[in-house]
């Protein structure tokens, strides 16, 4: 009761207490006079608005003011009321309370009612209900009768005193709304203010937390009492209206939302923000331990199958022909936030059952499942198989009972998800094809699934879409041969629906991609992707792509339509012609573009390079920077959702956003940079990566935010507590195809290219990202990479973990420091992201390449992890101080290193860095921008192959303590290094070796060759393990082409030869016993000289001077170990006479500079004369070189081809003086062996002077002295042809000479012999039965190397005389020796021709003409005289 001046009761008394001394005697007195006061004045509503303040007043008058507290006072008053009206004063007090709470909540100024009440009225209303419990706990207060009274006020009450009724625990919910005698209308109260609560909650800012607060616990009665578990029925019998009324006002809110869903741009945006304020009932974590979990789970699946089950007016056409528009980007924001409430409570499995319970029992609203099916597959990472599994299980039901219902909800599942994109789930093609492109399909059990399966498909033809219908026409169903008709008649009806579509079949793209289901895609749009595709084959190929000859045949309304106008749109043409101006050449000269269309593109160009209108091309590839800004502000919105933990479950809607404004973005770049095709590999030239600007900029945005992400999220919560929201992030951008190519080659700008100037938070972002990518790699195809070799050779095709191996390279001090940081923040990354998975998981997420290089770079920088180290078990990575720019890289990279979980994953044999692996890495480095010093490289090389790699077990990467293997493995390893194709880019000679690594291989051979003792037994029975590497390498090679395969051949072989001149010279030699004496075996060196060394000497008949110096000093080094050195080395020499011919030929022509150099070895060596066949080549060269100077007889002393090869060689060293023709005059009779092999001599320079001119032979001077020996052999009348019979035909005394020969001079030998012919005369024909036989046998070859395109050198005119045969030229001498043949055929004895039958069948084929002159002319009538004049030219 208010006082005077609005003070209260209790101030009253307590003023007057502190004012005065109490007239009263004592409590007693005073009571009794206040409640004769209250008898006159009584106003028992203001009366309970009375309660004790908390504070008790000081002083003296305390104490008995504690004794007269207003409680005690209400109470006296509400009784002796009640004794006077002879009312209970339970009953009094209710009906007072009543008539209180009604004129507080209608003192509000609001023309209507509201749901909350204003500040005024909260502290009124407190005040009554504190009273109230105070009259409770006196028992003075009936609870029934003020519910009932409630019931009966004017208004029904404000809702916010509903709830502070109940959360006071006065009358709860439950009870109140038991009392009401009419149910529908408490319903209808409830709704409405609860509906209001929302609007009011959105409205007013400071009301949003109070309305959370009513919201929560109203929801936590409805779930309680509307959705009771059986163990609960018992304690609630005695509410009998509670349950309905609780599950119809759920029913009915959900129906207000679900209203909304199907109109939500009519409605007004306060409703909308209202009633997503309402959704916050379906939080899991509002209900906590208040609900028992079963009546969670009951309520939140009875809510799902209502949603489901709403107003199911939709038919199956509908959802075929609206689904796209129900994706999860384009769903009401209303039914995807319900969904994603809903799924918190189920596992992904437990929701998809409940879909298919409800699919199974209900008639459904399409749109509301498969917005469903989108929402679950975009936010529940497991999803995907399990939408597979679920279509698997419904396809096997449609089966089994052909039901039309179970296929069309499994085809419209499929489609659905697919339409969220490939990284939430495969595309319709791929599981069309998957499911039915096979004979193992379901449909392929029996003629009558087949047949199922077709009328299905052509039930569905008249709702389909265009995109739909292109999937079944290109990937159709596997269908027997027999029921092909079934096929086919069905092709045609969906043909014709594509026509009433005004989509011809013929129209579609070459490399159209048809998992899109974008129907936006025009002809000219796909043509200009056609067109950008073709043309990317053709720069890497050079040939006009199959598909496009194809569509120039088979589709070529297509071709002639639209691809040919996409290809010839007019441009201002480069100065330089790119690759699509040879493109156009190409399909010009192939006749695949028709005149008048080239010649109208033709002048087109010409007049826009008049006008100069080079923006119109620029307008073309503009784009809308709306979409970027969006993408922008999507991507800004997710960093806030990434730093708050409670907002994770937000991410995966907020990245379907992002996913869709990038489509968007991507949509508005230029149609012609789209990806061909979801399997296509992805082009990188790794040594330029090129990028449009637009595509840099998207990329960079993406990078960027990852980043920034990435560091925004570790400053609050470690890797492992940041969600799965940068592995989405991640793995949706890995499902825009056409993103992935400009994301691979920005990622090989910033890596390969711009590594080290790179800052600490973009290392780490690159680091985290690539594990990320790592985690989607199913997503992304292989990565054809090109290294920027100009050669035509295939490219490397990758996949992604391997991609990374060829962006981290150490070469110099700055890529080794990034390439360390780089791969620790990577390795730590992902140790501390998913701390919880398996062994085998991090194995499977950690790409090798990098643990590879962490194996490489930390020993060779850290002396700690060269030792054995102890793992370090209890030492926890700390990502902050991985994290942390100011820390040591080293330091950290210390720290992985030694975790025992880090080292566990270096035993695991995909992680483990093998020796050959570790060399290549060595070979790569710059010596002289190393990291380490010379010293230090030297002591890593030591510890690294002697101390881990050689005694380490071959399983992991090691040599088992072989040596040898040791020796093999380095051998191998340069050989491919120098071999590989990326080392354009690296800057070093394909033939060099590292001196470092060649250094520790000498060691390696001298230390082999100290350790051997000559072994006993047969010489032949022992493999010299050098050789026998170099020509495993050379077995068994299979190449694209011929040419490529020369190519590498001869590359390999020179290779080899600098390799053996790098080992030392003794090398080459082994020693072995034979009885008591030691012997030199050299059957390795001269298997390997003849069958391929022998292939790469310029010279034809000499090896180079390197290798021949080097055999001869490791042969005068090696015979150190025999008993007799001088005896050793002879029988070596003599040797080479018959089986390695050629290394004496090679001592002919250098002697002059191999001779002082042997002879000082050997007086070094020995002391003592030279050994005999040392001496003998001594003898030769000085026999030849007094022949020819001062005209003294040549002695023969020997095999002739080896005098022969000394004056040949003396000969061409010599100035020419004129008296080479003098000289050979000189040679007697019995010297026509030598006349022979001089000839064989000049010949090999003759085809050297083409083949190889940097040698400085001389072709003419070459030619001029053969055709000397050649005269002077006709003049003797010696037999000279069977020199160019092949060693297996004619294995006489020639056949040294030819085996000496390197393969392409033999085969060059025609060109050499048809060089010869103005020396042909009639008597050789007549002579010589088997002439007509060589020169045949000479011109098919001539023949079959011009028509294969071999080995032929070409012709250059530039400086030489008029004759082109005199040079060599090809055809002419082509021409020369068919005129010769021509006329010489005839005029040959009957002799010449018995022996040429096997020759005949090829001339025929080759040279008509002269197959049918042989035949006439090897008919006896027919034969002519040979006494005329040969009249050759």
């Amino acid at each position: 009761m208010a006082g005077p001046g609005g003070r209260t009761w209790r101030d009253l008394l307590a003023g007057r207490a502190r004012k005065r001394k109490s007239a009263f005697g004592s409590g007693a007195e005073l009571r009794e006079a206040a409640l004769c006061l209250l008898d006159h004045h009584q106003n028992l509503n203001d009366l309970l608005l009375e309660v004790e303040d908390s504070v008790k007043p000081g002083g003296q008058g305390g104490v008995e003011h504690q004794e007269v507290s207003s409680e005690s006072f209400i109470v006296s008053v509400l009784q002796e009321q009640a004794l006077r009206l002879g009312v209970p004063t339970a009953v009094l007090a209710a009906k007072n309370a009543v008539t209180n709470i009604e004129r507080i909540c209608q003192t509000s100024a609001s023309p209507s009612q509201v749901p909350l009440l204003n500040v005024d009225q909260r502290k009124k209303l407190s005040c009554l209900l504190q009273t109230v419990k105070d009259l409770l706990a006196s028992n003075v207060f009936c609870r029934s009768l003020f519910c009932q009274e409630m019931w009966k006020m004017k208004d029904h009450p404000v809702l916010e005193a509903v709830w502070h009724l109940h959360r006071g625990d006065i009358v709860g919910l439950g009870e109140l709304l038991e009392s009401n005698p009419s149910a529908p209308a408490v319903v209808e109260w409830l709704c409405s203010s609860l509906r209001g609560l929302c609007q009011q909650a959105e409205s007013s800012s400071g009301d949003v937390e109070l309305a959370g607060h009513v919201l929560s616990d109203f929801a936590i009665v409805f779930l309680q009492n509307g959705f009771q578990q059986t163990s609960e029925l018992g304690r609630k019998l005695e509410f009998k209206k509670v349950p309905y009324i609780c599950h119809a006002v759920s029913q009915r809110m959900l129906t207000w939302v679900l209203d909304a869903v199907g109109k939500e741009k009519q409605e007004d945006v306060s409703t909308l923000q209202a009633m997503r304020f309402w959704l916050n009932v379906f939080n899991a974590s509002v209900y906590k331990s208040a609900v028992h979990p079963d009546s969670l789970q009951q309520f939140f699946r009875h809510t799902l199958t209502e949603v489901l089950t709403y107003n199911p007016l939709l038919k199956v056409s509908d959802a075929i022909h609206m689904q796209k528009e129900w994706s999860f980007t384009r769903t009401c924001l209303l039914l995807t936030t319900l969904y994603r409430k809903l799924f918190v409570a189920f596992s992904a499995k437990e929701s998809i059952r409940q879909l298919q319970q409800v699919l199974e029992t209900h008639e459904v609203n399409w749109q509301h499942v498969l917005s469903c099916v989108s929402t679950l597959a975009v936010c529940q990472a497991e999803a995907e198989q399990l939408f597979k599994d679920l279509l698997s299980h419904l396809l096997v039901k449609a089966f089994e009972n052909y039901d039309m219902e179970n296929m069309i909800t499994a085809f419209l599942i499929a489609r659905q998800a697919a339409l969220e994109g490939p990284a939430v789930f495969m595309p319709y093609s791929e599981w069309f094809k998957a499911s039915f492109g096979n004979a193992g399909g379901h449909h392929g059990s029996s003629k009558k699934a087949l047949v199922f399966l077709f009328e299905f498909l052509s039930e569905l033809v008249p709702f389909e879409a265009a995109p739909y219908l292109k999937v079944h026409i290109m990937y159709p169903p596997f269908v027997p041969a027999k029921y092909r008709s079934i096929l086919l008649e069905y092709i045609t009806l969906a043909k014709t629906r594509l026509a009433d579509l005004k989509v011809a079949i013929e129209d579609m793209g070459l490399y159209e991609d048809l998992s899109s289901t974008d129907e936006s895609v025009q002809p000219q749009a796909q043509a200009l992707r056609d067109v950008e595709k073709a043309l990317h084959i053709f720069e890497n190929t050079r040939k006009i792509p199959t598909s496009v000859i194809e569509a120039s045949i088979f589709r070529r309304p297509y071709y002639i339509s639209w691809f040919l106008p996409a290809l010839l749109r007019p441009r201002v043409l480069p100065r330089t012609p790119d690759v699509c101006m040879a493109f156009i050449d190409s399909l010009k000269r192939a006749d695949k573009i028709p005149s008048n269309l080239y010649s109208t593109y033709v002048q087109a160009c010409h007049a826009m390079k008049e006008k100069m209108l080079q923006d119109e091309s620029k307008a073309e590839t503009s784009h809308s920077k709306e979409p970027v800004e969006q993408l922008e502000a999507e991507l800004a919105a997710l960093r806030m959702l990434i730093v708050d933990q409670a907002k994770y479950e937000d991410v995966p809607a907020q990245i379907a956003v992002i996913s869709d404004r990038l489509e968007s973005v991507l949509g508005h770049s230029s149609d012609e940079n789209e990806a061909a095709t979801l399997n296509s590999p992805i082009q990188v030239d790794i040594s330029a990566p090129r990028l449009e600007p637009c595509q840099q900029s998207v990329v960079d945005l993406l990078l960027t935010s990852f980043c920034q992400n990435l560091i925004a999220a570790s400053y609050f919560n470690p890797p492992d507590r940041q969600g799965p929201c940068l592995s989405l992030f991640v793995k949706m951008m890995c499902g825009h195809k056409n993103l992935l190519p400009a994301l691979l080659g920005r990622l090989c700008q910033l890596i390969y290219h711009q590594g080290p100037s790179l800052n600490n938070a973009h290392i780490l972002g690159l680091a985290a990202f690539v594990i990320h990518l790592s985690e989607s790699r199913a997503l992304i195809p292989e990565v054809e990479a090109n290294f920027g070799i100009s050669q035509p050779v295939p490219k490397k095709v990758l996949s992604v973990s391997e991609y990374w191996n060829f962006l981290l390279v150490c070469r110099t001090e700055e890529s080794f420091a990034f390439c360390l940081r780089f791969c620790t923040a990577a390795a730590c990354y992902l140790m501390c992201k998913f701390p919880a998975y398996s062994h085998e998981d991090l194995c499977a997420l950690l790409p090798p390449s990098l643990v590879k290089k962490l194996q490489y770079i930390v020993p060779r920088l850290c002396l700690e992890a060269r030792g054995i180290l102890r793992e370090e078990g209890n030492t926890d990575l700390i990502w902050s101080s991985v994290s942390c720019p100011s820390l040591n890289y080293k330091r950290a990279s210390l720290c992985l290193w030694k975790q025992a979980r880090f080292q566990e994953l270096l035993k695991e044999k995909a992680f483990q860095l093998s020796f050959r692996e570790w060399l290549l890495l060595e070979l790569e480095v710059y010596p002289e921008k190393d990291i380490l010093s010379a010293s230090e490289r030297q002591d890593f090389h030591y510890w690294a192959i002697y101390q881990w790699y050689l005694p380490a077990p071959s399983a992991s990467g090691g040599c088992d303590g072989d040596l040898e293997k040791a020796c093999g493995v380095i051998i191998n390893t340069i050989l491919d290094f120098s071999q590989r194709l990326d080392l354009g880019s690296c800057g070093q000679s394909k033939t060099s070796v590292s001196p470092d690594i060649l250094c520790k291989l000498q060691e390696m051979v001298l230390e082999l060759r100290c350790r051997r003792k000559p072994l006993s037994g047969c010489v032949d029975a022992q493999r010299h393990f050098l050789f026998e590497i170099l020509q495993d390498r050379l077995k068994d090679r299979k190449h694209g082409s011929a040419l490529g395969e020369q190519l590498w051949r001869q590359q390999e072989l020179l290779l080899h030869r600098r390799i053996l001149v790098g080992l030392p010279a003794s090398a080459l030699i082994v020693t072995c016993r034979k009885g008591k004496k030691t012997m030199l075996d050299c059957e390795d060196f001269f298997r390997f000289v003849n069958s391929e060394l022998k292939n790469v000497c310029s010279r034809g008949y000499a090896l180079s001077y390197d290798i021949t110096a080097h055999f001869f000093r490791g042969l005068l080094n090696a015979s150190l170990d025999c008993e007799e050195s001088a005896e050793g080395v002879n029988d070596v020499l003599r040797a080479c006479q018959t089986k390695c011919p050629i290394v004496l030929f090679s001592a002919a022509l250098w002697w002059p500079r191999l001779e002082p150099v042997l002879c000082s070895q050997w007086k070094r060596l020995f002391g003592a004369p030279l050994a005999e066949e040392l001496e003998r080549l001594r003898e030769w060269q000085s026999s030849a070189t007094s022949f020819l100077s001062s005209g003294v007889v040549f002695p023969l002393s020997g095999p002739p081809w080896i005098s022969a090869a000394f004056l040949h060689c003396t000969v061409q060293q010599q100035s020419p003086h004129g008296r080479e023709r003098n000289a050979l005059k000189r040679l007697g009779s019995d010297k026509e062996q030598l006349l022979v092999s001089l000839l064989f001599f000049s010949l090999m320079d003759l085809v050297s002077a083409k083949i190889a001119p940097k040698e400085g032979v001389d072709f003419q001077m070459s030619l001029e002295w053969s055709l000397e020996i050649l005269q002077c052999l006709e003049e003797r009348g010696t037999s000279w042809p069977l020199l160019f019979h092949s060693a297996e035909k004619d294995p006489r005394k020639y056949c040294v000479l030819r085996s000496a020969a390197s393969d392409h001079h033999v085969r060059l030998l025609p060109l050499a012999f048809y060089s010869l012919t103005p020396r042909f005369h009639q008597a050789l024909l007549t002579r010589e039965q088997t002439f007509l036989f060589v020169a045949l046998d000479l011109y098919l070859q001539l023949l079959r190397l011009f028509v294969e395109g071999k080995d032929l050198p070409q012709s250059d005119h530039a400086g030489q005389s008029a004759d082109p045969a005199e040079h060599g030229d090809p055809l002419e001498v082509i021409s020369t020796a068919r005129r010769f043949l021509l006329g010489a055929i005839p005029r040959c004895p009957a002799q010449s021709f018995g022996n040429i039958q096997p020759l005949l069948a090829a001339c025929e084929e080759l040279d008509p003409e002269l197959g049918a002159t042989l035949l006439h002319s090897a008919r006896p009538a027919a034969a002519m005289e040979l006494d005329e004049e040969l009249v050759l030219f």
